[in-house]
């Protein structure tokens, strides 16, 4: 296979915890992840509130650094470029934010804020700018006359659209869309998802899609990585891990997914009890504390440290059978 366009290679991030209680102590927000994705791939990230997605895809823009690890493009570690190739390098990677309404100044109008990476990175000329600003708009589905608006003046729906449109100004190669509908009313959610999707195809895109819903994730990706408390716990296709998961946390999160029709409706036990802190770590499996299914050497027993998981793409040292898992 051809080298990842983006990788994460054993990367790690603490942060210092809040408060004068935490006053040195860390908070281990990413533990040794390793996770890739190619050229033209649609891969999904998932998991609970918390456990480090957004930290790893601030990572990928260098908006947050790796303690440890690297993170890599085309086979390149970000940190060795140059300013220049780093600049470069890095534009071909970019972020669709979850607040839509937050992430863009309300002080200007839409045509700027979709132009304003055109101008940093100082491509074409003004007249140039406005014709691509007309482009991207139509793109993704809005008229060129709402780039003489305001944020204010646009629907949730459209403002999603529009950091979509600025997200595609410089021509990345891959887009990292973090929770892109979870802000909008459910009428809109589907409009769009279709819309990322058709981009993606169009465009031939990387798309890495940041969720902690599944149904969003089954839409438009084909790979899925599930993260519990700074680590991925499984991989795979898409459709094949939300059907038959086999960590006991993947099953968790499958079965806390609404399903109207009870003859359908999982069965599997919930997670008991909370998250356990990032700050004190359990020993041995981190889920272990949470998990239905819990075996004694769970609880001595790291399935990421020197074990050899039961399950290839999962680590668990007691994965669920499909019988289980159904």
């Amino acid at each position: 296979m051809s080298e990842p366009l983006l990788e994460w290679r054993d990367v790690t991030r603490d942060f210092r915890a809040p408060g004068r209680a935490g006053r040195g102590t860390k908070l281990h927000a990413v533990r040794g992840v390793c996770l890739s994705v190619h050229e033209g791939q649609s891969v999904a990230l998932v998991g609970e509130s918390g456990c480090g997605k957004s930290t790893l895809a601030r990572m990928a823009v260098r908006l947050e650094e790796p303690d440890s690890g690297e993170v890599l493009i085309e086979g390149r570690s970000i940190s060795s470029l140059s300013h220049r190739e780093r600049r470069e390098q890095t534009s071909q990677i970019q972020l669709v934010p979850q607040d839509a309404a937050a992430a863009l100044d309300p002080r200007v109008t839409i045509g700027t804020s979709i132009a304003e990476p055109l101008v940093i990175h100082r491509r074409g000329t003004s007249a140039d700018r406005q014709t691509r600003v007309a482009s991207l708009l139509d793109e993704v589905g809005l008229d060129s006359s709402l780039a003489d608006r305001y944020p204010h003046q646009l629907s949730g729906g459209q403002r999603q659209r529009v950091v979509i449109a600025r997200a595609l100004a410089l021509e990345p190669r891959m887009l990292i869309a973090d929770e892109p509908v979870s802000a909008l009313d459910v009428s809109v959610r589907a409009q769009v998802l279709n819309l990322l999707r058709d981009i993606q195809r169009q465009r031939s895109l990387a798309l890495l899609v940041i969720s902690h819903d599944l149904a969003v994730v089954r839409t438009i990706t084909t790979r899925i990585d599930v993260m519990y408390l700074g680590r991925i716990v499984e991989s795979g296709d898409t459709a094949a891990v939300i059907d038959s998961p086999a960590h006991p946390y993947t099953a968790a999160l499958v079965a806390a997914f609404p399903d109207p029709n009870p003859a359908t409706r999982s069965r599997r036990a919930a997670p008991l009890g909370e998250v356990p802190s990032a700050v004190n770590l359990p020993r041995g499996c981190s889920f272990a504390g949470r998990c239905p299914v819990v075996k004694d050497d769970c609880l001595v027993t790291d399935p990421l440290i020197g074990v050899q998981p039961a399950a290839p793409n999962t680590a668990c040292l007691h994965p669920l059978t499909p019988a289980q898992s159904s």
